[in-house]
């Protein structure tokens, strides 16, 4: 009888997840998710013979309140990409992989058509009854839709890490945060506004963005952006002027950021449908990654720029991945959109958000009612008691029971009487006053 012996990276990696398991909740975040969704697939990777995508792993970290672009996820990206190498350099390993690139493939059209029907479906009846329900569709579809296009790029790139000799070339880098390949390596990197979002494109091969019609411009409500939530971009821009007139001041300012959104999202916009069009969407997936975590107040300029020249499903995509970001930057995205007239935009990134865990969502909420957004925060409940259960709404209520338990029973009462009986029977049995 032969006993097959993993592979010391592999091992290595198996012990990382396990370590992992003990922290992980069952049944909540993202760990609920890929459990419920093929629960032999996660036991396969906890057993150390099957490497998960990139981006479970990074989900994971996020369940466990880890930074994507902490030591941790650094940690974790070493051993995931050792152990992928270790996995495709065994026997029948490049053959393997190819049939899972092959299968990916086609998972990604499958999403990517399904999100599209979805769409259509959305945009034809908007307010019909079923909306809601269409809307949570579209929002997994774009789910699939993204991971699938980060698992084609992490595969391909362990694909030609293998290279001619069969595998005896080294290890693939480890993947970025976003789950994609990684870009390649420029000889130096722009800075500043101009190049926002896509500073791994040398700067020669910037041209200047498209001409745009003058009508197209900032869709920001209330004038300027303002506040801590826009990262900055606020005292970047009034370094200096001391000696100027504060509404003086305040104008200029509001005119130099605004500037920066428009010009920022067009070069964007341009270096996107470059890479689409060249077939490179692992990169292009990066580069939207890299809008998410840019200034708060920059993406409905993005947003309106993406829908002009026929990109929206970016759009949608974008939103997703908003949806992970820690609590307070959630809320930042969520306030930027409802203060720049994008409502709905701003209600799908809610919605799409409330698989996160209950902790991360008090925080989310809180930091909604810090910044005077209690519409969006109303919103995000009401999200929350749809499409989770009354026990996981007690659980967010303990974390501010005078506050969140009036708001998550009108929240409850808007889906159905039976919904808020559930939510007080809940309230009652964690022993929570005004339950």
């Amino acid at each position: 009888m032969t006993v097959y012996q993993l592979p010391a990276e592999m091992g290595a990696f198996a012990r990382y997840l396990g370590g992992m398991a003990e922290h992980l909740v069952a049944g909540e975040g993202w760990y609920g998710v890929f459990a419920g969704r093929d629960p032999d697939g996660l036991r396969a990777c906890f057993g150390g013979t099957e490497i998960p995508p990139w981006d479970v792993v990074e989900s994971l970290l996020q369940d466990l309140g880890e930074s994507p672009l902490g030591a941790e996820a650094a940690r974790a990206r070493a051993l995931h990409a050792a152990a992928a190498a270790a996995h495709d350099r065994r026997p029948g390993g490049a053959e393997a992989l190819e049939e899972r690139l092959a299968a990916m493939e086609r998972e990604r059209r499958y999403a990517e058509a399904r999100a599209d029907e979805l769409a259509a479906r959305l945009r034809a009846a908007p307010h019909a009854p079923d909306g809601d329900r269409i809307a949570d569709a579209l929002a997994w579809a774009g789910d699939d839709h993204a991971r699938a296009t980060a698992r084609v790029a992490e595969l391909t790139a362990r694909r030609a890490a293998l290279g001619p000799d069969g595998g005896r070339a080294p290890a693939p880098e480890p993947a970025p945060a976003s789950g994609a390949a990684p870009a390649p390596a420029v000889r130096r990197k722009p800075r500043g506004a101009r190049y926002a979002w896509f500073d791994d494109v040398e700067e020669a091969q910037l041209p200047a963005p498209e001409p745009r019609p003058e009508a197209v411009a900032l869709p920001m409500a209330g004038g300027a952006p303002r506040g801590a939530r826009f990262g900055g971009a606020d005292a970047a821009q009034g370094g200096g002027r001391a000696g100027t007139a504060g509404t003086e001041q305040a104008a200029t300012e509001a005119a130099a950021t605004e500037a920066d959104a428009v010009r920022a999202a067009g070069n964007a916009v341009y270096a996107l449908r470059r890479l689409r069009a060249q077939g490179r969407s692992g990169e292009a997936h990066v580069l939207l990654c890299e809008a998410v975590a840019g200034p708060p107040g920059w993406l409905p300029a993005l947003a309106a720029e993406l829908h002009r020249v026929g990109l929206g499903a970016d759009w949608s995509t974008l939103l997703w991945e908003a949806a992970s970001l820690p609590p307070g930057r959630l809320a930042a995205v969520a306030g930027a959109l409802a203060d720049a007239g994008r409502v709905e935009d701003c209600e799908q990134l809610l919605r799409q958000g409330v698989a996160r865990p209950v902790g991360e969502l008090a925080g989310a909420c809180a930091a909604l009612r810090a910044e005077g957004h209690q519409r969006e925060a109303d919103a995000l409940l009401a999200a929350f008691v749809r499409a989770r259960t009354p026990e996981d709404a007690a659980r967010l209520a303990a974390a501010d029971p005078h506050a969140l338990i009036p708001l998550l029973r009108t929240a409850a009462r808007t889906v159905s009487p039976a919904r808020e009986r559930d939510l007080v029977h809940a309230l009652r049995v964690a022993g929570m006053a005004g339950g």
